[in-house]
């Protein structure tokens, strides 16, 4: 791979990107708008601000990478501050457009607001309390891109994935210097809510074969999310050294496809949640050599 290429890679953390796919996706399967073909090409926004977050991420935390991370795009030399910006800013008129053309008004303003959540998040929260809550929001707003006009019957999902993102997010601040068993044990909590929302029945086809079928589905990517991403921030309270803080983060981030194949599945799409989970271990395996955190 180029040089120049493997750094842009690297600074947009370009295999973590497969782990928001499932978001719209699972938004239009509880909104019932799975069968609408513009709603397929929704994951391109969620990728598009995700990245964006990333390059941006980068731009805003360069002083402090440079001390802590010196291996990173910006503060090795590979990446100018004024490219990584100009990659954020792009990739994010690019996520709102696509959102635009492929959703309408509605999709448009939700992207907008998941933008300006990314932006906020990067250059304001992150070093406060509320950098959790921060990232928690703009994943449940990635889950509601995908509703359509019908946000209130994605709101289930969008919380299961903001609590996951709470935790996740939490437990990530302890990536240099350590966590707490306290922080810990709450990212934990997050995992075990999560994966019963995921897993309970509901309204949604059952009584049906199909229902049924993508109930038993549903708590089976529950039950597979629950048991790995549990156990790592397991060892990260049992233990709450940075390592296990930075494995913990990592495996919670791959784990967002897990759960939203599980999210998929319950509201009767189990075919996609299966397509979607099949990217779990290619994302494994490209973050041996492309961090994702």
């Amino acid at each position: 791979m180029n040089v120049r290429v493997r750094s842009l890679v690297r600074l947009v953390r370009l295999p973590a990107a497969l782990s928001v796919l499932g978001d719209a996706l699972t938004g239009a399967a509880a909104a019932g708008r799975l069968r609408e073909p513009r709603t397929w090409a929704l994951p391109l926004s969620s990728v598009c601000l995700y990245w964006a977050g990333m390059a941006l991420n980068d731009y805003a935390d360069r002083g402090l990478d440079a001390v802590e991370r010196p291996e990173r795009p910006i503060p090795s030399g590979a990446v100018a501050p004024g490219e990584a910006l100009a990659v954020a800013s792009g990739l994010t008129v690019a996520g709102v457009g696509v959102a635009a053309l492929t959703g309408g008004r509605r999709t448009a303003l939700v992207a907008s607001a998941l933008a300006a959540t990314v932006w906020t998040y990067d250059l304001v929260l992150k070093r406060t309390r509320l950098s959790p809550l921060g990232m928690a929001t703009a994943r449940g707003l990635d889950v509601l891109l995908g509703a359509g006009d019908r946000p209130g019957r994605a709101v289930r999902p969008a919380v299961a994935m903001a609590v996951h993102t709470l935790g996740v997010t939490a437990l990530s601040r302890g990536e240099v210097h350590g966590t707490r068993p306290e922080v810990a044990a709450g990212s934990l909590a997050c995992t075990l809510a999560g994966s019963v929302v995921a897993a309970l029945p509901g309204r949604e086809g059952s009584g049906s074969p199909r229902g049924a079928a993508g109930e038993v589905i549903a708590g089976m990517f529950a039950g597979v999310y629950a048991g790995t991403v549990g156990l790592a921030q397991w060892r990260a309270l049992t233990d709450p050294t940075a390592e296990h803080a930075r494995e913990a983060t990592g495996v919670g981030i791959r784990g967002m496809i897990p759960l939203q194949a599980a999210l998929l599945s319950r509201y009767g799409a189990p075919v996609p949640a299966c397509a979607l989970a099949v990217g779990a271990p290619v994302v494994s395996r490209a973050s041996r050599r492309v961090a994702v955190t």
